[in-house]
């Protein structure tokens, strides 16, 4: 963390993506009825991106570990911040109650889908710590708790836990906007829907959100905050007691439809 925080580097490249991401500011395209909104945000993780030894070589490996090791500080800056909207709305919060709590098994969704597409690509026990969750710090954790982070589920959730480090953030803002194009989901029902226990996505989310509904932006950010609370709360229990038990037999099964025996033989 000291390194991190005496790298003078970073902090200047942090300072001029800033500068250069709200001079392009937000856009707003038209897209049929609704509104399509890129926000500074995306742009900075976009460019940010490009800039690492993979590509443009501004920065190398050892800046990358210094920067993550800040990102946890900085998002407790913005939580606290977030913290200040929750309170004034906490009443009609407490309304939708029982809807925060449910939208929780929507989770489930995620092995339902991701499991299946992950072992027709080739992946075997990589694909129940790949799809259990959307692998975020808890759930990093509860996989090399259980199987270790050397083993193929720990390959299965580090994997998906760089990606969606790396492009979650503008997948969450983008898709914000495009479903929000068809008007199928009430604003507030997206918002609540971004707190999947992810600061950064669920901030991309309710940035996105609340350009396209200004005089709803306080209650958006509200519900999103909310509900990427209770999944940070929940998100272990539901990882521990039942997306990975239905993972592991939904594995079993397609295993044994894919190769005709089951994985022991």
């Amino acid at each position: 963390m000291i390194d991190a925080i005496k790298n003078v580097k970073v902090h200047l490249l942090v300072l001029v993506l800033v500068v250069v991401s709200e001079l392009i500011g937000t856009l707003t395209f038209n897209v049929g009825p609704g509104k399509l909104v890129l926000l500074p945000m995306l742009y900075a993780v976009f460019i940010g991106t490009f800039l690492g030894p993979k590509f443009a070589k501004v920065v190398n490996d050892k800046d990358m570990v210094n920067s993550s090791a800040l990102v946890s500080l900085t998002l407790m800056l913005l939580m606290a911040r977030y913290g200040t909207l929750v309170g004034p709305k906490f009443y009609e919060i407490l309304k939708a109650g029982p809807a925060l709590i449910l939208q929780e098994f929507g989770n489930i969704g995620t092995l339902l889908i991701g499991i299946p597409i992950a072992m027709f690509l080739g992946l075997k026990r990589e694909s129940i710590g790949a799809a259990h969750s959307i692998a975020r710090e808890p759930n990093v954790a509860l996989i090399g708790d259980i199987y270790g982070l050397d083993t193929a589920e720990g390959r299965g959730v580090m994997g998906v836990y760089i990606c969606g480090t790396v492009f979650g953030t503008i997948f969450f803002g983008l898709a914000a906007s495009f479903i929000s194009i068809f008007n199928i989901f009430h604003p507030y029902a997206l918002a609540m829907a971004s707190g999947v226990g992810s600061a950064s996505m669920m901030t991309a989310t309710v940035g996105s959100l609340s350009a396209i509904y200004p005089e709803m932006a306080e209650k958006i950010q509200a519900f999103g905050v909310a509900s990427n609370t209770l999944s940070g709360l929940d998100g272990v229990y539901m990882s521990m007691l039942i997306a990975l038990p239905m993972s592991n037999k939904l594995y079993g099964m397609l295993y044994r439809l894919k190769y005709g025996k089951s994985e022991e033989a």
